[in-house]
């Protein structure tokens, strides 16, 4: 898949609309059909866009995704985009509204002046007259807003549905072939797919789920820190007119995976990891192994790189003859979110090849027992000898601290060396190094191994609830602490919002490459929730 045909200035390379659509119809699969089971709701969305000057088309692509994404609708039910008419030569909009086979609506400033939208913004009323481009435009359209706009790197996203006396001509659907569930019977691999959808892909993670009210089964956190570890970072507050000084954490870090210092970088959680990775590297061929987490191809989309996807098919196990022998950078979690499948470590090893590096996200490993599978190594067990191998580690599921980002990258030092130079000054904080002081010493990761054996329980209690609910498909055997499931019944696609509507939140996976609608993912709580939910859950498959 390619990502500089339209670079973050909005530059098109004075291609024509006819030769920018060729760009995107010309799908060249390796192996497959072209079908991302990315199905629509049945909606007919109008998505309204104000945007700076010369914005770029991946920015347009990412507040448009994720404002989709919290309207909880698809791209693909997108049947128009809405805009003032001072944007007609908006490159990155043309090229979007072409790419999504949808009419550019160029809408005069005083019809959008006068309309009523719910969140003004006094700068836009007075660089361009109307006090919402994004809402006004949708209202204009004859559309009802739905979800709240959204706003990335100058470019504002509102989203609404059209009446039913206003509904357009759908734009022709992409089909290919699907097993039950609308799920895709086969592993695939691609070179290159519709950019429109990267955005809606990659941009929804469980927080946007949450909201007041709600049981939250969407975000895979411990509850809270242990009492323990609060107070000790309430201690800590004290020396915050110091610097962050990393040398302690990060001899901390290396002896808990028996290494010297130099193989371990520390990080504001994983997420960075991958931005400095894919910041650091410039690889020929990158491969993403997916389901798993978005932000490894988000962030070498961000950093400029082409990424190709082999995108797995249940039960989702790694077949390491499918990722091409010329790519010099793969990636794939272990245990894999959303999955929670636990890859054999001799199958991950079988993916190292001379001059390739493969990073194995193992974000959620401390969560299993004894950290079966595991490549980062212990002082009891040495990590195995494989050139090119980068683990990403993150201390904030287990230790409940999503809030204050903490993980690390266990690596070459040459490479960990060139992650680190593009790395912000004192970019992991003074209570952030604390916690991983903290956190990886022998008592701390004892603690963690009896909480990962207690979590397996409840997760067993979880799976036998969910066992008892009709056309409810678990995927497995999860080693996680979260759960993957696909829904049956008369209308999978609606049982995600009913679930809401019921005062559950769970992280619907139809935004994870590979998977569609129905798919929703679980975290694992204790017996009482996990009986409800899944009461919950049988009712919102079968309504009525």
């Amino acid at each position: 898949m390619s990502t500089t045909a339209a670079s973050d200035t909005g530059s098109t390379d004075g291609r024509s609309p006819e030769e920018i659509r060729d760009r995107y119809t010309e799908i060249g699969p390796i192996t497959g059909s072209l079908h991302l089971d990315l199905q629509g709701t049945g909606d007919q969305i109008v998505v309204g866009i104000g945007s700076r000057r010369g914005v770029g088309i991946r920015d347009v692509r990412m507040a448009m995704g994720q404002a989709l994404s919290v309207a909880g609708v698809r791209a693909r039910d997108v049947v128009a985009i809405a805009t003032v008419d001072a944007k007609q030569n908006e490159e990155a909009l043309l090229e979007l509204a072409d790419v999504l086979g949808v009419p550019l609506k160029l809408l005069p400033a005083d019809v959008l002046a006068v309309q009523q939208v719910p969140n003004p913004s006094p700068t836009t009323e007075r660089l361009v007259g109307v006090p919402s481009v994004a809402e006004a435009a949708v209202l204009a359209s004859d559309a009802r807003l739905i979800g709240a706009k959204h706003t990335y790197r100058g470019v504002t996203a509102a989203v609404g549905r059209l009446s039913a006396v206003a509904k357009l001509p759908r734009p022709q659907e992409q089909t290919g072939p699907t097993g039950g569930f609308g799920a895709s019977t086969e592993a695939r691999v691609y070179d290159q797919y519709d950019e429109a959808y990267i955005a809606e892909d990659l941009g929804h993670h469980g927080d946007a789920e949450i909201v007041p009210g709600l049981v939250d089964l969407a975000v895979n956190v411990r509850g809270a820190a242990p009492d323990w570890l609060q107070h000790r970072l309430r201690d800590a507050v004290s020396d915050l007119s110091s610097y962050p000084d990393p040398r302690a954490a990060t001899e901390a870090v290396a002896a808990r995976h028996g290494r010297p210092a130099d193989q371990v970088l520390l990080t504001a959680g994983g997420a960075e990891a991958f931005v400095l990775l894919a910041r650091a590297l410039a690889p020929h061929r990158a491969v993403v192994i997916h389901p798993q987490f978005t932000e490894p191809e988000a962030a070498l989309l961000a950093a400029g790189h082409d990424v190709q996807r082999v995108v797995l098919a249940p039960p989702f196990r790694i077949d390491p003859g499918l990722v091409p022998d010329d790519a010099d950078l793969v990636m794939v979690g272990n245990p894999t979110n959303p999955t929670s499948v636990l890859h054999p470590a001799q199958t991950l090893i079988a993916l190292s090849r001379p001059g390739r590096v493969l990073v194995v996200d193992e974000a959620f490993m401390d969560a299993v027992p004894g950290e079966a599978q595991s490549l980062a190594g212990s002082p009891e067990q040495p990590a195995p000898d494989v050139p090119g191998l980068v683990v990403v580690r993150s201390l904030t599921k287990t230790w409940g601290l999503a809030g204050l980002r903490v993980g690390y990258l266990l690596g070459a030092p040459e490479l960990l060396r060139a992650c680190a130079a593009t790395q912000a000054l004192w970019s992991v904080n003074s209570l952030a190094l604390e916690a991983a002081l903290a956190v990886t010493s022998p008592q701390a990761v004892a603690e963690a191994e009896g909480y990962a054996v207690a979590q397996a329980g409840d997760r067993e209690q979880l799976l036998a609830a969910l066992a008892r609910v009709p056309d409810i498909e678990v995927q497995g055997p999860p080693s996680a602490p979260f759960v993957l499931l696909r829904a049956g019944g008369p209308d999978p696609a609606g049982v995600h919002q009913r679930l809401r509507s019921a005062g559950w939140a769970v992280r619907r996976a139809d935004t994870f490459p590979g998977l569609g609608s129905g798919w929703l993912r679980v975290t694992v709580r204790d017996r009482s929730i996990s009986e409800q939910f899944a009461e919950a859950l049988g009712r919102a498959v079968h309504p009525g």
